[in-house]
């Protein structure tokens, strides 16, 4: 969520920031909501003295024993007022609050301007993808073809965008999670958490899903409480943490690391990417977070976005770090590295994780904070990132090691996860 100064020193400022992102700020209904705000809290301001005036008016007459009747009369009429205006400005910050909750994140000076993925900035390249001297397979008819990966079944039991995965496959899928959790607690400095794959609303307000996506989540009905939705990323949980709270300086920067399965309704996604894993209703991830202060997020976020791409590097997978223009980034982002793995059945390089800094927006919306050097609190900047999607990760070990046979190369990094297994082939 926005400061709402920004809005009230300099709207025409903002409103131009968030033009690159391709979003139109209605000045109009916050000037009019603002507008009534102040003359509402001068008029409240006013009655409140008028009231006490007339009080000690009421004071002093009872004590000359003089009627104050007509002075009573006149503190009910202001109280009357006082009343309503109570509840009038009491919906009008509602009204203001629902206005802010739509509002996206300003972009970062850094970030390139552009109105989509077209406009996205390349960064750096890392790998050079290996040349097969064979017609290559995607990883469909990779995995059917050894008879691991099975997507017919999986419609059965539940529709389409689900996969079955079997045997050395499903293995692999297993400890390539385990693998990236291990990296980044014992390497990159992270703690583990374990949480809870079901979230209320307060949760996703927090992380920024709602109330403007609900579309994108699978909601939970329940017949005596709050709706609860799976979760659409580990993000919310785990940032959701320090929702509320006040940390220590000294307990900067959290560094968080949690392996979820993540569940969206992919809406608006129809006729995108509906052959195999790619974009799937459910899918694993491993998901980096950092809480920390406000002057160390961007060197967080580049060593964040660093982490997720020694897991590709260790994997010897051939990716690209992109930065995403303007019009491109999440409605929560500040600024957001996407880094692209190369799939060679699709001759493309394809996202694999996307590592953002969300400054101060999402601490806004959770209210998390913490109290400084000068015992001063401030709002907490938020981040995260995949370290990695493990679906696709799997996807992208499958065609980058395949072989003419059909066979999968397990990368020399996972061997040991596997007993020593090299090859995973027709069972």
């Amino acid at each position: 969520m926005l400061d709402i100064q920004l809005l009230r020193t300099n709207i025409d400022a903002l409103a131009e920031r968030l033009a690159t992102r391709g979003f139109t700020l209605d000045k109009t209904t916050f000037q009019r909501l603002e507008s009534e705000r102040k003359t509402l809290q001068t008029r409240t301001q006013d009655l409140q003295a008028s009231r006490n005036s007339l009080s000690k008016q009421v004071g002093m007459l009872k004590g000359r024993g003089e009627d104050a009747a007509p002075v009573m009369a006149q503190v009910a009429t202001l109280k009357e007022e006082l009343e309503a205006n109570e509840v009038r400005l009491g919906d009008l910050l509602k009204e203001l609050d629902a206005y802010l909750a739509l509002l996206p994140n300003p972009p970062h000076a850094s970030v390139p301007i552009g109105r989509s993925e077209a406009d996205n900035v390349e960064i750096k390249r890392w790998g050079v993808p290996r040349i097969h001297d064979f017609v290559v397979k995607d990883h469909v008819d990779l995995g059917e073809t050894i008879g691991q990966l099975d997507f017919a079944t999986a419609a059965k039991i539940t529709g389409t965008r689900f996969s079955l995965i079997k045997g050395q496959l499903a293995r692999l899928h297993r400890v390539l999670a385990q693998f990236m959790l291990d990296t980044h607690t014992g390497q990159h400095g992270y703690t583990e958490v374990y949480a809870p794959y079901l979230v209320n609303a307060a949760s996703l307000f927090g992380t920024g899903q709602l109330p403007k996506f609900e579309d994108d989540l699978f909601k939970i009905l329940r017949a005596e409480a709050e709706p609860l939705y799976l979760i659409p990323t580990a993000e919310v949980p785990v940032t959701n943490i320090v929702r509320g709270e006040i940390l220590a300086a000294e307990a900067l920067p959290l560094k968080l690391v949690c392996h979820t399965p993540c569940f969206r309704s992919e809406a608006g996604s129809y006729g995108r990417d509906t052959r195999g894993m790619i974009r799937q209703h459910q899918f694993d991830k491993v998901e980096l977070v950092q809480i920390v202060a406000a002057e160390a997020s961007l060197a967080a976020h580049e060593e964040l976005t660093g982490h997720a791409e020694q897991i590709l590097e260790m994997l010897d997978l051939p990716y690209r770090r992109v930065a995403l223009c303007s019009g491109d980034m999440g409605f929560s982002s500040a600024k957001t590295y996407d880094l692209e793995v190369w799939l060679p059945a699709q001759n493309a390089y394809r996202e694999i994780s996307s590592c953002s800094n969300f400054e101060d927006f999402q601490a806004r919306r959770m209210q998390a904070r913490y109290r400084n050097e000068c015992g001063r609190t401030a709002l907490l900047h938020t981040l995260n990132g995949s370290g990695l999607a493990v679906g696709r990760t799997l996807v992208a070990i499958m065609e980058n090691f395949q072989n003419a046979d059909g066979s999968i190369t397990v990368p020399a990094v996972l061997r040991p996860y596997l007993g020593g297994l090299e090859r995973i082939d027709t069972p």
